[in-house]
């Protein structure tokens, strides 16, 4: 009897629970953003990610990186995951982020190569018009001892579908 009521409970929850998810990828947008920059030094990026969109302007998601970058006979690879945060201002067309980013990197040049870890947590702003927006961020966390950038600004290029 006892194993009959824990089993009907479990097939109300996963019923419970497929109802929802049907509701809950309605609310999923995936997308990111890309780096590209061509000269005396080579950036490749490219930055997958999914948010969920809540009812009130607010969505939550998560995110990889992966940059390729050359300068020289110096190379930097640097690999990544995020956690994003999203607000849309009503009316105004202006996205507010907030992103936790653990990075790693592995640069090398012709003799030698280093590994490192850094974190990064960047707020930002940007225009936001449908799927694309555009803007800057800060990375508060910034250490130029160990982060790969150049600098604590970066620029925000996204999109969602």
């Amino acid at each position: 009897m006892k194993f009959f009521f824990i089993l009907v409970a479990f097939s109300l929850s996963l019923t419970t629970v497929s109802q929802q998810k049907s509701d809950f990828w309605k609310n999923v947008r995936y997308g990111g953003g890309f780096t590209l920059g061509f000269g005396t030094q080579t950036t490749i990026g490219i930055t997958p990610s999914a948010v969920y969109d809540f009812n009130n302007g607010f969505s939550l998601g998560t995110g990889l990186t992966y940059i390729y970058s050359e300068i020289g006979d110096f190379t930097t690879n640097v690999y990544g995951g995020s956690i994003i945060s999203l607000y849309q201002i009503p009316n105004i067309g202006i996205q507010l982020s907030g992103e936790f980013e653990q990075s790693f990197a592995k640069q090398t040049n012709t003799t030698q190569s280093f590994n490192t870890s850094f974190p990064a947590l960047y707020f930002g702003a940007a225009y936001n018009k449908g799927r694309f927006a555009f803007g800057v961020r800060y990375d508060v966390l910034y250490d130029e001892n160990k982060s790969v950038y150049a600098s604590p600004f970066s620029p925000i290029v996204r999109f969602y579908f």
